[in-house]
């Protein structure tokens, strides 16, 4: 039997329907459930389909926090720097700037993604919209690249028709500048994103800490130029454009992951220790877990006694799917498939599935 109990609560049968024949026996349950009832004591909290959605809607809310704050940050920045740039002609704080402005922009298709994941789920995305993260991810990366190739572009240039950079102390405060607006909203978003979940926000603070990086290279630019080094600029720039595409491979295999349904083992680990510890679990068959979004849902085959009535697997089936809400924060909901252990006499009743398993 397969249940969701991901959108509502049951129930919870009398103790006559106790599973019977598990490993730890009555007096293991009942002291099972007893440090159950006191954890509950010690940290209240609900698993009712309107916590979780007041969840999910504070953590998009903190995501679209973040999103704002490091766009004003990074807006005055990137202005700032265009403003110098006019009177310097420096290449490799026009590149700087550009990235600054780039990372600004990618609040947008963020923050569009973070609003259709708060709409709810329809007859046709019946999982809801958490995967709009996935795709600003993918957008995410695609402005770091364009970057990248716009930075090597100038600086190409530059190399072959070299020019004077000017006010080269404007130009090192700008830098300074650049690196700590950078290096601030990185930190920012980087911790919200791992808080709320967020592949795409990770990544977007993984790009603000380039452009951190960046904005202190245009300060060995200024360095060189000021000791007559004209051809220091665009080989700063050219090593600019170096760390952006190193910072654009970590961020691609995080979205790369989040887009293959990839997860920590370690919440897989955390998951199975749960359900191996719920009374009546003899087994686990199977267990998935995958991101929607900043939330994660799981699915998992326990085996349990086949001389179990109906009231008292399912009981153990919402007893699994507790124990992995409380061992998995960020989990929306669990799908739990109860199997029967194998007997003698009775056929197994998968066979009638055994012609469509995939070869």
């Amino acid at each position: 039997m397969s249940h969701d109990h991901g959108h509502h609560t049951h129930p919870r049968p009398q103790d006559g329907n106790h599973p019977h024949g598990h490993p730890h026996g009555h007096s293991g349950g009942r002291l099972a459930r007893l440090r159950h009832r006191v954890r509950h004591l010690l940290v209240p909290h609900s698993h009712a389909s309107a916590d979780k959605l007041d969840a999910a809607l504070e953590s998009s809310a903190r995501g679209m926090r973040a999103l704002w704050v490091s766009l004003a940050v990074l807006g005055f920045t990137a202005i700032a720097q265009a403003v110098i740039v006019v009177f310097s002609g420096s290449v490799a704080l026009l590149g700087d700037t550009v990235h600054n402005a780039s990372d600004a922009l990618t609040a947008v298709p963020l923050g569009i993604a973070f609003v259709l994941g708060r709409r709810a789920a329809t007859r046709r995305f019946t999982y809801g919209y958490g995967r709009a993260e996935d795709l600003a991810g993918i957008v995410i990366v695609a402005t770091i690249a364009a970057s990248a190739v716009f930075s090597a572009w100038i600086a190409i240039d530059r190399l072959v028709d070299p020019r004077e950079m000017r006010h080269l102390w404007v130009v090192a405060a700008a830098a300074v500048v650049g690196f700590v607006g950078n290096e601030w909203v990185a930190r920012y978003r980087i911790r919200i994103g791992r808080q709320i979940g967020s592949a795409a926000l990770v990544a977007d603070g993984l790009h603000a800490r380039t452009d951190g990086y960046t904005s202190l290279a245009v300060l060995l630019s200024a360095g060189g130029a000021a000791l007559g080094w004209q051809l220091a600029d665009p080989v700063v720039g050219l090593l600019i454009t170096a760390a952006i595409l190193l910072v654009l491979r970590d961020a691609a295999r995080e979205v790369f992951r989040r887009v293959m349904d990839a997860v920590d083992p370690a919440l897989v680990d955390t998951a199975e220790t749960a359900l191996r510890q719920v009374p009546g679990v003899r087994e686990i068959g199977g267990l998935r877990l995958r991101w929607i979004g900043h939330r994660l849902r799981a699915e998992a085959d326990i085996v349990v006694d086949g001389h179990l009535n109906v009231r008292a697997g399912h009981r153990i089936a919402v007893e699994a799917e507790h124990a992995l809400l409380h061992a998995i924060p960020k989990l929306s909901a669990a799908v739990i498939h109860t199997d029967v252990e194998p007997d003698d006499v009775e056929r197994d009743p998968h066979h009638l599935l055994a012609h469509h398993t995939a070869a």
